[in-house]
């Protein structure tokens, strides 16, 4: 286990457009702030289509299982990590019928909008996005 605190610099906003590409959208916003490392908090709104993995095997290092889709969908949440400039997002979308997600994938296109809070930090994370025990990743 790893628990680490850090300080919070500057909340962002990113409000995207419909038709946008949601995972390019953050993309643009991180590298047009010159954000490193930060926290995805959250993210709403809604979408045509949806693309996004998951893990697909129980085995070191799993395999990825992609999905991908075009209907309407509610976007319920979206967390994760900026790390080192790199999108590590997962998100949820849901419909009359069921809740889903994973890992965000290019190819998420905005239907009304979409809003995504970010927490730029003074941290680095690269060492959160490993396969593995931390204590093996940290040596």
């Amino acid at each position: 286990m790893l628990v680490e605190k850090h300080n919070i610099k500057n909340l962002v906003f990113v409000r995207l457009n419909p038709g946008d590409d949601l995972l390019e959208g953050i993309e643009k916003a991180v590298k047009d702030n010159n954000i490193t490392n930060a926290v995805i908090l959250s993210g709403v709104g809604s979408v045509t289509s949806h693309s996004y993995h998951v893990v697909g095997t129980a085995a070191l290092p799993p395999k990825n299982e992609f999905v991908q889709g075009e209907k309407p969908a509610d976007i319920v949440n979206i967390n994760g990590f900026v790390i080192n400039g790199r999108i590590h997002a997962h998100i949820i979308f849901s419909d009359p019928h069921n809740s889903y997600g994973g890992h965000l994938e290019p190819g998420v296109r905005i239907l009304t909008f979409g809003a995504v809070t970010l927490a730029e930090a003074d941290a680095d994370f690269e060492h959160w996005d490993h396969v593995g025990k931390i204590e093996d990743v940290l040596g």
